[in-house]
């Protein structure tokens, strides 16, 4: 599989440059330039596929002549003590929980796989220093997957705030290979931060600096497997459309299953279910895309007012605009709606769902009864652990939550390794003083 940018560039890279040069010379983001069908790899898969399993099987076919079956097999091994799990409700509804992994978010999956085939790629003759943008959980996902890789430092950004979840036991002063460093700004500026440092390329290129954020095509690529593994553990019983229900914030996940469904899952259609940001439900409509304020809601990591994959969603519109629009359902869903589906999945079918979920699940109901009684089969993802916010869920269900041990940790403070302004320079002066 090769890679061009979203500008429209004729130039082609390989998985490995796009991993790890991360963003193109000439602006926008990686995608992939051809879609590889995957049917002969995955169709003969059953319900007893584990997911490590349809990794090892998949990415070779993928990655043709980048991994071969023992390097897949390797990746797999290291990347996942952890699976998705699919709940089947009824005949026309089921769940699919992304939370089982170290930090009980979606994004452990693709972080996970990005850390072991980072390691796998510089084997023996490379290094590589993993510098990204962090709020909420994502840089203890990020450290947790990046913590003792060979040839790796792990450089996360976060802005002014609590810094929380991370062992000090992990950091590069004390032994380790994290180094956490806080910008005295917002979110906003460690990704601009991070962009700057991968386009100095003599700077990134002395460093093998790339990023572990959703800019990197190979932490997006392997969401497209848990739809896989979705499907297959689904195909049996099947006898209508596939339709899977998805919580959108920065569209990556959408993304994600718009690449399962060219590599061959028959799959009918996505539901992009938003909060009442609704960032790109006019877009999917038709109309040219506006950014709106943003409107902070129960479903936090959905309130997002300009999604950072706006280039990679675009790139499928203008490949085929008609297909699209028959393909992705935009819902936007406000936070009474999204507290009565918590209720409504609690009743229905004793199922906790955190906001986020809840958001796909009203989405699908909507979605359902849109089309009547033969609208198939729809798969909502569940993106993060209900105990993540379980002040809210337990208000709402009117139950005590148990919070996991793992997750329990990620409320820990902890202090930075550096503190520094929201400048290029000055975050090169605090990486060279603690490499």
């Amino acid at each position: 599989m090769q890679f061009r940018a979203t500008q429209l560039d004729d130039s082609l890279v390989s998985f490995k440059d796009a991993v790890l040069r991360c963003l193109p010379p000439g602006g926008g983001l990686y995608v992939p330039a051809s879609v590889t069908d995957m049917r002969q790899f995955f169709l003969y898969m059953d319900f007893n596929t584990s997911y490590p399993e349809l990794v090892t099987t998949v990415t070779p076919g993928l990655l043709q002549g980048e991994l071969n079956p023992f390097s897949a097999s390797r990746v797999a091994e290291s990347a996942f003590d952890f699976e998705p799990e699919l709940k089947q409700l009824d005949d026309s509804l089921s769940v699919l929980t992304l939370y089982n992994g170290p930090t009980g978010v979606f994004k452990d999956f693709g972080i996970a796989f990005l850390a072991a085939v980072i390691e796998e790629l510089i084997k023996n003759k490379g290094f590589a220093m993993i510098l990204s943008a962090a709020k909420g959980d994502t840089g203890v996902s990020i450290a947790h997957a990046f913590y003792k890789r060979h040839g790796i430092i792990s450089v996360i950004l976060y802005p002014s705030g609590p810094i929380r979840g991370l062992d000090p036991g992990s950091f590069i002063q004390n032994g380790g290979n994290i180094i956490p460093i806080q910008i005295k700004g917002t979110f906003d500026d460690c990704q601009r931060l991070v962009a700057e440092a991968i386009h100095d390329r003599p700077f990134a290129d002395r460093y093998g600096i790339t990023s572990a954020n959703a800019i990197n095509v190979g932490r997006l690529l392997p969401q497209a497997f848990y739809y896989l593994y979705a499907f297959i553990k689904l195909k049996q019983h099947l006898k209508e459309d596939l339709i899977f229900s998805v919580p959108c914030g920065n569209f990556g996940n959408l993304i994600a299953g718009l690449y399962a469904w060219k590599f061959g899952i028959p799959l009918s259609g996505i539901i992009a279910a938003m909060n009442a940001n609704n960032a790109f439900g006019d877009f999917i409509r038709g109309k040219e895309y506006s950014p709106h304020p943003l409107v902070t809601t129960n479903s936090p990591a959905l309130d997002v007012s300009q999604p950072s994959n706006y280039k990679r969603l675009m790139a499928f519109y203008q490949e085929a605009p008609a297909v699209m629009r028959n393909m992705v359902y935009p819902e936007a869903v406000d936070d009474q709606a999204t507290v009565a589906a918590m209720e409504k999945a609690w009743k229905k079918y004793n199922l906790i769902l955190d906001p986020h979920g809840a958001v796909a699940y009203a989405a699908a109901e909507r979605y359902a009864k849109a089309r009547g009684d033969s609208y198939g089969h729809v798969v909502v993802l569940a993106t993060g652990h209900p105990a993540k916010q379980a002040d809210l869920v337990s208000e709402i269900l009117g139950r005590e939550l148990e919070i996991p041990e793992r997750l329990r940790k990620l409320r820990h403070k902890t202090d930075p390794a550096a503190l520094i302004d929201p400048q290029l320079d000055a975050l090169q002066g605090a990486i060279a003083s603690c490499v």
